[in-house]
């Protein structure tokens, strides 16, 4: 009896611990509409998706990339909201301002009548990626092919992160840098030293996005999502590998614990409810 009673009070103290195991379980998609969706942005304040479209070759400069707008829920879709880019990737929200890393460029946009307003070129640029905003305006763009992280302040950009082997997502948050390059995830510390915190993802790792508690989603293009604890611990969430679904530059509403997950070649966004 004394046996069977403990193994109860086991079962309680773990069953809740059970309940809380974090997953993502789709909850809509789109119809294959996109062009080669490659980053969503979700607007807090607005409760809009802002979708990048790559459209034709992710390095190519040919002018048929742009820019889509949806409502949160996936509906009401503006698919050619802003046209004219090359291979538009990474997008930052500043104020009233859109900016979208565009292969050499930054380009910022009317948040609401999607006419450019702002341009800023990045000298040696081959692959600018993704982009984050600090609470100041600043700007910071990674270059996957040059393995090069810069900072943009009044127009004018500058090297302050180099020698990586293949950055992409960038996030500043909490007053740091975040950023992950090759299958890992680092951040870059006041004094200008990087600090691995996680390791062994998918190589083509993409989006950040903050949970809060210094735990964070991180996407890899191939088809993963992966939940990353503060103290390094990662578990994938999301596994899309074999049916060839990408999950490119992820987004996420914190209020509704919703991930969006573009799908890139599959051309769809796909939402997630994450439940923890």
């Amino acid at each position: 009896m004394i046996k069977l009673i403990s193994g109860l009070i086991l079962l309680f103290l773990i069953c809740p611990l059970l309940s809380l195991a974090q997953k993502l379980e789709k909850i809509w998609e789109t119809d294959t509409i996109f062009k080669v969706p490659e980053s969503v942005l979700f607007d807090a304040g607005k409760k809009k998706l802002y979708i990048s479209n790559i459209d034709g070759a992710s390095g190519a400069k040919d002018g048929v990339g742009s820019i889509s707008k949806m409502k949160a829920d996936g509906k009401k879709i503006k698919l050619h909201w802003v046209t004219g880019l090359h291979a538009p990737k990474g997008m930052a929200l500043y104020k009233k301002t859109l900016y979208v890393a565009d292969l050499d460029a930054v380009v910022g946009f009317n948040a609401k009548s999607g006419k450019e307003v702002a341009r800023f070129a990045v000298a040696g640029a081959k692959f600018l990626n993704d982009l984050t905003a600090d609470p100041d305006g600043n700007l910071y763009v990674s270059d996957s092919e040059t393995g090069l992280i810069h900072k943009i302040t009044d127009g004018k950009a500058v090297v302050i992160i180099e020698k990586r082997t293949r950055p992409n997502g960038v996030l500043w948050y909490q007053g740091q840098l975040y950023f992950v390059d090759a299958g890992a995830f680092f951040s870059q510390n006041p004094d200008g030293t990087i600090t691995e915190i996680a390791k062994g993802m998918e190589r083509s790792t993409d989006g950040i996005e903050p949970l809060g508690n210094n735990n964070f989603l991180i996407s890899s293009w191939i088809g993963a999502v992966y939940y990353v604890k503060s103290d390094g611990t990662v578990k994938e969430l999301l596994n899309t590998k074999d049916l060839k679904i990408n999950s490119a530059d992820i987004g996420y509403n914190a209020r509704d614990k919703v991930v969006y997950v573009p799908t890139f070649a599959g051309n769809r966004v796909v939402a997630y409810k994450l439940e923890e």
